[in-house]
């Protein structure tokens, strides 16, 4: 399985992606046709080899005439649209990526994502860097990507609105529900354009992950640090690890001193914190006390989370953690039609199998009621469709890199416990733009500095 892995130890934008994605091997006159295909006006994207603390990596820049336009969404797409150079694929991750922004900056402002104007985002460069991006890894095909621990930075970071901490509000919305690392250094690491591209295409989050590695691509950024050098490699490689195959963790803690309310809540509360599953198991423990065994199975990068609420809820003395790998059968989203209205449920398949389908139970009860029938008529109906549809045929391979692809999602509670149960420029830019910007606001939005 082909698989990227970044590791954004500095930090990670626009630029820097761009620059590892070309360092890896992408076309760089690929991405300069996409590119021009934008039809945005005097657009020069340049490579450079630099060295940075000794080490090399190539550098994007973007030439191009000042601008201060502020772009809503739907200019953005008119831009994508017009594109005759991109794929669909590339057209949708880099409208994913503007639209992941959008919503954080609608949220921090209060507006809706229609309506907010990108600032630095919707400025040339940035869009350059995320097509770029969006088109860069399209052209590695990568069916997994994983991204270490993403260091926001520190400090104060002045934008339109005035001076801000790090990360700066609309690049904090963005990073919600990723891990963070924490790395001594005081500046803004993380761009408002870098979360997004890591935010949108990247599957997990961890170390690197058990893969055979040909080739590494080195992204600079332009500010220099005196004890490392500002540089975002990716790696390109194929998992050692079948398609059907992933890392999770699994946590137990036993206890004794708890109510069944409790237990229950804290299940709850685990659930809906992203747990792939969560079981109890009734045990005995010394001088006959009876206890409960909690058990979480979560992914790597949510173990943190998780052992917050069971320390909160239990107040249990310990944690056991250990890693695994599990087999998964592929699954992903179908609706069917019934004589009775449509009904959601999950198609699930192993490689050149027959796939089968669950209904979802809310949307079978929802019918049973309103029609008066039996809910096992509903059932029936549904799987009788999806039976004679395309979707039952033999699927041969594992799904694309589409954000469902390895078996069952966070908050898939269909249980897996064995019982179905932008840095970037800086105007000749880095992390962004050296401009004091707002990360990309309404009106005017938090900047994109490009000046990782």
């Amino acid at each position: 399985m082909k698989t990227i892995w970044l590791e954004c130890a500095t930090g990670i934008s626009g630029d820097m992606t761009l620059g590892a994605l070309i360092d890896a091997g992408v076309d760089v006159d690929a991405i300069r046709r996409a590119v021009a295909s934008l039809q945005l006006p005097d657009v020069v994207l340049r490579a450079e080899t630099v060295i940075r603390n000794g080490f090399r990596a190539t550098h994007v820049l973007i030439d191009h005439p000042e601008q201060h336009a502020h772009r809503h969404l739907s200019d953005i797409r008119r831009i994508l649209n017009q594109a005759a150079s991109l794929s669909d694929s590339q057209r949708h991750l880099a409208e994913r990526i503007f639209l992941t922004v959008a919503e954080a900056e609608a949220r921090v402002h209060g507006s809706t994502p229609d309506k907010v104007h990108f600032h630095e985002v919707g400025a040339v460069d940035s869009i350059v860097d995320i097509v770029g991006a969006a088109v860069g890894f399209d052209l590695l095909k990568a069916e997994r990507i994983v991204c270490n621990f993403v260091p926001a930075g520190r400090g104060y970071v002045h934008i339109d609105h005035g001076i801000c901490p790090v990360p700066a509000p609309g690049t904090a919305e963005i990073l919600k529900g990723i891990p963070l690392a924490d790395v001594p250094i005081e500046a803004e690491l993380t761009t408002p354009t870098g979360a997004a591209i890591v935010k949108t295409t990247a599957d997990s989050f961890g170390p690197m992950p058990a893969m055979t590695i040909r080739s590494i691509g080195c992204g600079a950024g332009t500010m220099v640090f005196p004890d490392r050098a500002n540089i975002l490699r990716l790696f390109v490689g194929d998992s050692t690890l079948p398609a059907d195959t992933e890392l999770v963790t699994l946590l137990e803690t036993n206890v004794d001193d708890v109510s069944g309310e409790v237990v229950g809540y804290t299940r709850q509360r685990l659930a809906e914190a992203g747990a792939l599953d969560v079981f109890v198991t009734p045990i005995q423990m010394k001088k006959d006390r009876p206890a409960v065994i909690i058990s979480v199975l979560c992914r790597p990068e949510s173990v943190d989370a998780m052992e917050d609420i069971l320390f909160a809820e239990t107040e249990t003395l310990g944690i056991r953690r250990s890693n695994l790998q599990r087999t998964v059968r592929f699954r992903d989203a179908v609706v069917v039609e019934t004589p009775w209205g449509p009904v959601s449920g999950k198609r699930a398949w192993r490689t050149g199998s027959i796939p089968t389908f669950s209904p979802e139970f809310a949307d079978c009860a929802e019918l049973a009621k309103e029609h008066a029938i039996a809910l096992k008529d509903v059932y029936r109906a549904a799987e009788s469709t999806f039976a004679q549809s395309a979707e039952s045929s033999i699927v041969s391979s594992a799904p694309g890199n589409s954000g469902d692809a390895h078996g069952p999602s966070d908050h898939d509670h269909r249980h897996d416990h064995d019982h179905r149960h932008d840095h970037d420029h800086d105007h000749r830019h880095d992390h962004d733009h050296d401009h004091r910007h707002d990360h990309d606001h309404d009106h005017r939005h938090d900047h994109d500095h490009h000046d990782h």
